[in-house]
């Protein structure tokens, strides 16, 4: 964080515009972040577990403390209900803590710009219906993203140009250690998480969109989004599951995101800025073990979403109607199907969540 304050402060970027929200759990040292963020002059707040059991009870939603998972990276969905319940943040930025700014780009600026952006931008398409964030090197490296379903490899990529309609949410992309699955991790020779192939700058050339219709995968490291998109953003509920499904959180959940962008008229830009993923040594198993309970309902959940939601007129509407589907649908042809159930289930809880959070509060009885 003390990189990126510091980004802000080389380009010019006013920290005063920052609230820095720390999601973190009761084993690490929260008093040391909070200390960082008094150091730096910086607004924010740091959440372990217990701080987040509290706020919950504040804001009479304990029922559903159940839809942020522990120790998971899907407890960035708290960020997101922090946001809803405070109605003056209009913008919400992902950030990992294994990744730095590149000095090359106004971080925070470059996002802010990108949401505000109605100019024309690169388009993209396939006859997979699936774009390859990674298209633009991949003859030389041939990578494709974490979550990219492995039915929809072997592409043919069209691209174009295409106005820029209302920009909701921007993807900055990544240097160093691409963000790849652990079965191509291991394909790449490596077995402590990484990479043997790695990106650089000249993997990336510019900003564009996935076509509507298409869908991409959606990594929340480096990642600017509006308010707005919060109630079909719901980073889903990980690891802490009997199915032992993780590592699809901000992947399910982009899938979710662009058909409601798609459906409302909405666009996500993908691209510029990047950030240096510096992804830490572990066993590519570990990934690989959480990875395989969802391999096989990753491949087909965009069929699921992209069947329904059509005629709705906003994003807990696309939203509502795609728990709809995944809760009440009969998964049973696929292994661990029945998680797709439980997914909508929570997806149900999340709406309900919100609209918990928006709703006043009962005011405190006078004194007689």
């Amino acid at each position: 964080m003390r990189a990126y304050f510091d980004n802000a402060r080389a380009h010019g970027f006013d920290l005063d515009r920052l609230f820095v929200l720390l999601v973190t759990e009761d084993f690490c040292d929260t008093e040391g972040m909070a200390s960082m963020l008094d150091d730096e002059g910086v607004s924010g707040a740091v959440f372990d577990g217990a701080a987040r059991e509290e706020w919950y009870d504040d804001h009479d939603i304990s029922e559903y403390s159940h839809l942020v998972p522990a120790a998971s990276h899907a407890q960035t969905s708290f960020g997101l209900l922090y946001m809803w319940a405070h109605s003056e943040f209009d913008y919400g930025v992902f950030i990992d803590d294994d990744t730095l700014p590149h000095d090359e780009w106004d971080f925070f600026g470059r996002h802010m710009a990108n949401l505000d952006r109605t100019d024309e931008v690169e388009s993209v398409s396939s006859d997979e219906r699936w774009v390859n964030v990674l298209y633009q090197n991949a003859d030389e490296h041939g990578l494709y993203p974490r979550g990219y379903p492995y039915s929809a490899m072997d592409e043919t990529v069209e691209t174009g140009t295409r106005e820029l309609r209302d920009v909701v949410a921007s993807q900055g992309l990544w240097t160093n250690v691409p963000d790849l699955d652990a079965v191509r991790i291991l394909m790449d020779g490596d077995l402590e998480g990484q990479a043997q192939t790695r990106t650089d700058f000249d993997d990336f050339d510019g900003d564009f969109a996935a076509e509507p219709g298409q869908y991409l995968t959606v990594c929340s490291m480096n990642l600017a989004f509006e308010r707005e998109v919060i109630p079909a953003f719901y980073q889903l509920p990980m690891d802490d599951n009997e199915w032992e499904v993780g590592r699809f959180d901000d992947i399910w959940s982009g899938v979710f995101l662009k058909r409601a962008a798609d459906v409302l008229g909405k666009d996500i830009v993908t691209g510029y800025p990047l950030c240096e993923h510096n992804k830490a040594a572990r066993p590519t198993f570990d990934d690989l073990n959480n990875e395989v309970p969802g391999l096989e309902l990753n491949e087909h959940l965009w069929e699921v979403v992209d069947a329904v939601g059509g005629d709705a007129d906003s994003y807990a509407g696309v939203f509502e109607a795609m728990a709809d589907a995944l809760a009440d649908g009969d998964w049973s042809d696929y292994r661990n199907g029945d998680f797709f159930n439980y997914v909508g289930e929570h997806m149900r809880d999340w709406l309900d969540c919100l609209d918990a959070l928006a709703a006043p509060r009962a005011a405190a009885p006078a004194d007689d």
